[in-house]
Parts: structure tokens; C-alpha cells; sequence
């Protein structure tokens, strides 16, 4: 299949079709294949804790978001997307905000589940903020989805 095919398979993943939820994360995709997914988000004030840093919940989101897009694209020619089973997020370091760039790769790529890693970086400094490890499950699309 190719690239345009596999797209045309694929729902519209910007922020504008983004449930409310997904679209309070920020995150934009800039690119995904089969293997990999690449963005960004803008973090602010709007994703801090009562404490001012950046709430560890916006980069878990973040990393479920960006691993289970990559995972379905992979899948969308066998007529499957991907839905996270366990996500293991660690917060290395806070941050009062940042853009920060989001890159996810394939771990493994199985006929039932995969694993992706998925590394959130600020963009300025270089130094990494998250990164997390999603393991999903490979199911059948939804009957009248696409």
C-alpha cells in the first residue's frame, strides 16, 4: 500500500478534529509513517499544576496520543488501529514551559501488539522533559469508521 493509501485510511489527526481532551495537550503532528511519528506542542501556563510546572498528565497524553497514532497508521492497511494497554510516562525534569518537540518510534511491531517510545525534548535546551513507553493492542476498525 502506499503512503497516500495508507493515509487516506488514517483519520484527520490535527487539533481541529481533536476531541476537546486530545486539543488541550497541544500536540501537532508533523509527520508519521509505519515506524515513526514526529511534532510538537507549545506548553504554557494553561497545562501547569497549582504549582506552576507543567502537569504530568499533559505528557502522558502527549505520549498516548503520538504512540497510538504512529501504531494505527501502521495498521490501517490490515483494516486495524492500535489502542494503548499499558503507558509507562517518567517526568525527568519540570518545566514551566516550553514548545517542546515530540518524536515516537516502533519498538516492536507484532501481529497482535506493538511497543513505541516516545521522548518529548524541549526545544531550546535539548533536554529531554519525558519520555514514555506505550505498549498497544492491535484491534479490528469499528464497523462505518473511514
Amino acid at each position: 500500500m502506499t503512503d497516500d493509501a495508507q493515509a487516506a485510511q488514517t483519520p484527520d489527526v490535527s487539533l481541529e478534529k481533536a476531541s476537546r481532551f486530545v486539543a488541550a495537550s497541544g500536540f501537532v503532528v508533523e509527520e508519521v509513517t509505519a515506524t515513526s511519528v514526529r511534532g510538537y506542542a507549545e506548553l504554557d501556563e494553561n497545562h501547569h499544576t497549582p504549582w506552576g510546572v507543567i502537569h504530568g498528565g499533559v505528557y502522558t497524553t502527549i505520549v498516548e496520543s503520538a504512540g497510538s497514532i504512529g501504531a494505527s497508521y501502521a495498521m490501517a492497511e490490515r483494516g486495524e488501529f492500535a489502542v494503548g494497554v499499558h503507558n509507562a510516562t517518567d517526568f525527568l525534569r519540570p518545566s514551566t514551559g516550553a514548545r517542546v518537540n515530540v518524536e515516537g518510534n516502533a519498538l516492536h511491531q507484532g501481529r497482535t501488539q506493538q511497543l513505541w517510545e516516545i521522548i518529548i525534548t524541549d526545544a531550546a535546551s535539548g533536554k529531554q522533559l519525558s519520555r514514555g513507553q506505550l505498549r498497544l493492542q492491535n484491534v479490528p476498525m469499528p464497523e462505518g469508521s473511514n
